[in-house]
């Protein structure tokens, strides 16, 4: 659905996306993530056909980006970043005339819209001009200009940004009731949204790609990646020692945060260890208050991946 070949962009003697190849398929959503400045948005208005590649392709279901932009683009519907609109206009006269753009009228402009307005929950805010709008509402306007034509391939540029929790919660939903039928590509800096939304993950830094996997396949490269957070309830002078001579374990962490105090107990190489663990905790008797295994941590990958690269 949405194949990039290459792409490579130089605003003068600086390189901002530097030589990017990917492929996103129908029912596949693309987290792509990275630090600020790293060229993600860039990459986006070349995929959309809003900035020319200095070299590469960006392909949407079979037609090129450059070389066939209008069929390319009625595949796709793209939130920029900022989601600019004309702010004299109300919601409802912007979405008729983005409907007209796309070549619909009458009956079935009127049909695009109804199902956008529903979906974005904008009913209560039709006839305020734009520039009234909070925030959050005005992100609301750009994601229902997006979905308007029902595209195939959906490149949304901050799609929450702004947005309450409520307002997070429901977009997220809704991009989750369209992934089977569409190739989507989210840009955040949100780790938690690449965990609500995406199937798969991609970090760019650097302008270039330095990682790309399932959420669970990063998350796995994180130090704490099946690491068992445990608390004792009565305590255990030699808690630390004992679980230290498990063999799967490396090393023990004494921590308190918003859980309380605990221990963290490493496994070595990534390994399970919650049996070991668990079955020590039986034999030895401790009373336990919580123990529970952590999956690995976004945020420490995308750290060590960007200060790296």
């Amino acid at each position: 659905m949405i194949e990039v070949k290459h792409l490579t962009k130089k605003f003068g003697p600086f390189t901002a996306v530097d030589d990017i190849s990917f492929t996103v398929k129908r029912g596949e959503v693309l987290g792509f993530l990275g630090p600020n400045g790293a060229g993600k948005s860039t990459t986006m208005k070349m995929i959309t056909g809003f900035l020319a590649p200095t070299a590469g392709r960006a392909v949407i279901c079979g037609d090129d980006v450059t070389n066939s932009p209008i069929a390319a683009k009625r595949h796709m519907g793209y939130l920029p970043e900022g989601a600019p609109a004309y702010p004299d206009m109300t919601p409802r006269t912007f979405l008729d005339f983005i409907a007209q753009i796309r070549g619909f009228s009458g009956a079935k402009a009127k049909e695009r819209m109804d199902k956008a307005i529903a979906l974005t929950q904008l009913e209560g805010v039709l006839e305020q001009p734009i520039e009234t709008l909070s925030k959050g509402f005005k992100r609301r306007v750009g994601v229902a200009q997006a979905l308007l034509h029902d595209p195939e391939v959906l490149i949304l540029d901050e799609p929450t940004d702004g947005l309450d929790p409520n307002q997070k919660h429901e977009v997220r939903n809704l991009i989750q009731t369209m992934a089977s039928e569409k190739a989507i590509i989210i840009s955040t800096h949100l780790l938690e949204e690449v965990d609500a939304v995406c199937s798969r993950a991609m970090i760019i830094a650097q302008g270039r790609v330095v990682a790309d996997g399932t959420p669970a396949q990063l998350a796995a490269r994180s130090r704490h990646h099946n690491t068992v957070r445990l608390a004792l309830a009565g305590g255990a002078i030699d808690a630390e020692a004992a679980l230290l001579r498990l063999p799967g374990v490396v090393a023990v962490e004494p921590v308190t945060d918003s859980e309380g105090t605990g221990l963290l107990i490493f496994p070595r190489n990534g390994q399970s260890i919650v049996a070991e663990v668990s079955d020590l905790v039986r034999t030895a008797r401790w009373e336990v208050a919580a123990l529970r295994v952590e999956r690995g941590r976004l945020d420490e990958v995308f750290r060590n991946i960007t200060t790296a690269a």
